[in-house]
């Protein structure tokens, strides 16, 4: 994916807020923030429309962010630190939501429709699609009608539980996605 000397940039995708801080649409926000925490990222500030940190992975320096933009705007913010630390798609890794996936299935791919996830379809107006994708399944409600209380909804107790195992899984094995070997990764989740 990399050389050693170019930066990586990390996006988890989410709303601002606190209240939104439990919410299903957020698990990218979550993700991102396990992965932080797990590998000793610096101090977070605001900077580009976003929370963002520096961290590094076998010698590879890799940034952080969390766009502040709420999720319709988020391809803004990341166009805005991409450009600043000349960062191409092909280096951007977004960690989101996936209602096509069962809940707590992780899937890597690059490129590809917004399937109508407005932040992916921001991201693609701003910086095309060329980019990777975590994809973290949410299970679809089942019904359009139930999709946006779906998703704008918190985790249960249950959920939160198996999310937790999940997020260790990830974090464990990140460095997978990093050195770009995907099928890996993925065996390494079962």
């Amino acid at each position: 994916m990399s050389t050693l000397e170019e930066i990586i940039l990390l996006v988890g995708l989410g709303n601002p807020g606190e209240k939104y801080k439990s919410n299903r649409h957020n698990v990218g926000f979550i993700a991102l923030d396990y992965i932080t925490n797990f590998y000793k990222f610096g101090r977070s500030r605001t900077k580009f429309l976003g929370r963002t940190s520096m961290g590094s992975l076998n010698e590879r320096k890799l940034i952080s962010f969390k766009p502040q933009t709420f999720m319709n705007e988020s391809g803004r913010a990341v166009r805005e630190a991409s450009n600043f630390y000349k960062i191409s798609p092909n280096r951007i890794i977004v960690f989101h939501d996936e209602m096509d996936l069962s809940f707590g299935d992780i899937r890597v791919k690059k490129g590809g429709s917004s399937a109508g996830h407005n932040g992916l379809s921001s991201l693609d107006e701003n910086i095309g699609n060329n980019y990777f994708r975590v994809r973290i399944g949410i299970n679809h409600p089942g019904d359009k009608e139930k999709v946006n209380n779906h998703v704008l909804g918190d985790f249960t107790s249950n959920e939160s539980a198996e999310f937790e195992k999940i997020l260790n899984k990830l974090a464990k094995n990140f460095e997978l996605i990093i050195n770009g070997e995907i099928k890996k990764f993925q065996s390494s989740l079962k």
